[in-house]
C-alpha cells in the first residue's frame, strides 16, 4: 500500500503531551499508511521542536493561531488524504484500520471523543460532544479530522482564525462528515482546572456566540 496520509499537528508548548500522540502514530507508520508527519508550531519555547526533530517530522512555524497553524501545515502536505490531530490526542489501538476504511469510503471522518480521566463528569461531557457531533455534524478539533486533499481544498481549507476554526470547517462539510467507530482520548487538564460543568457550559456559550456571529478573536480572549 502506498503511503497516502499526511498527519498534521498544531502545537504550542506541547512537549508534555506530544510523545503520547507520537507513540500512537507508530501504528500508521508500520502499516504503511502515513506518508509524513507535519508539526505546525505557534512559537513554542519548550522542547516541542526537539521532539518533532527526533521523530523526523516536518516543521513549520508562524503566529500562534490554531486555524492558521492548521492551514500552514496543510499547505506543506503531500498526501492524498489529511489527518488533523491535536497534540494531546491519544489514538486507540487499530486506529489505522478505521482510517483506511474511511478513506476507502471517500467521505471525511472524525473520531468519537473520550477523556483521559475517569468518573461521571468526563463521560457526560464526552457523551454530549459525541451527540452534538452526530446530530449537528459539528465535531471539534480534539476529535480529529480526516479529509481528502481534494475535498479540503474544495472547502477552502481551515480559516486563519484563533478559535472555532474546527466549527467553521465542519459547517462547510455538513452531513458528509462521518463518525468513525473508534474513540480518541483527549487531555482533560483544562476541565480539571476549570471544573467540568463550568468548562462545558463556557464551551457551549462560546459555540452559541460564534454561531450568532461573534468575532473569533474576541471569543479567544474568553477561552
Amino acid at each position: 500500500m502506498r503511503a497516502r496520509l499526511s498527519v498534521i499537528v498544531p502545537t504550542y508548548n506541547a512537549a508534555a503531551g506530544l510523545p503520547t500522540l507520537l507513540g500512537g502514530l507508530i501504528e500508521g507508520v508500520e502499516t504503511g499508511l502515513i506518508r509524513e508527519l507535519i508539526v505546525s508550531d505557534g512559537g513554542s519555547t519548550d522542547a516541542t521542536a526537539q521532539i518533532a526533530d527526533e521523530v523526523g517530522a516536518l516543521w513549520c512555524e508562524g503566529t500562534a493561531s490554531r486555524g492558521g497553524q492548521l492551514r500552514r501545515g496543510a499547505g506543506m502536505a503531500q498526501g492524498d488524504w489529511l489527518l488533523f490531530l491535536h497534540a494531546d490526542t491519544g489514538l486507540p489501538a487499530e486506529w489505522a484500520g478505521a482510517v483506511q476504511a474511511q478513506m476507502e469510503d471517500g467521505r471525511p471522518g472524525y473520531f468519537r471523543l473520550a477523556f483521559d480521566a475517569r468518573g461521571a463528569p468526563p463521560r457526560i461531557v464526552a457523551g454530549w460532544a459525541n451527540l452534538r457531533s452526530r446530530l449537528a455534524h459539528l465535531p471539534y478539533g480534539d476529535q480529529g479530522l480526516l479529509i481528502s486533499r481534494a475535498e479540503y481544498d474544495a472547502a477552502g481549507g481551515y480559516d486563519d482564525i484563533p478559535l472555532m476554526e474546527d466549527v467553521a470547517m465542519a459547517r462547510r462539510l455538513g452531513p458528509r462528515l462521518c463518525m468513525m467507530p473508534m474513540a480518541v482520548q483527549t487531555g482533560a487538564a483544562r476541565y480539571l482546572r476549570g471544573g467540568w460543568a463550568r468548562r462545558g457550559a463556557r464551551n457551549l456559550w462560546l459555540l452559541v456566540r460564534y454561531l450568532a456571529g461573534a468575532d473569533p478573536e474576541n471569543l479567544r480572549r474568553r477561552y
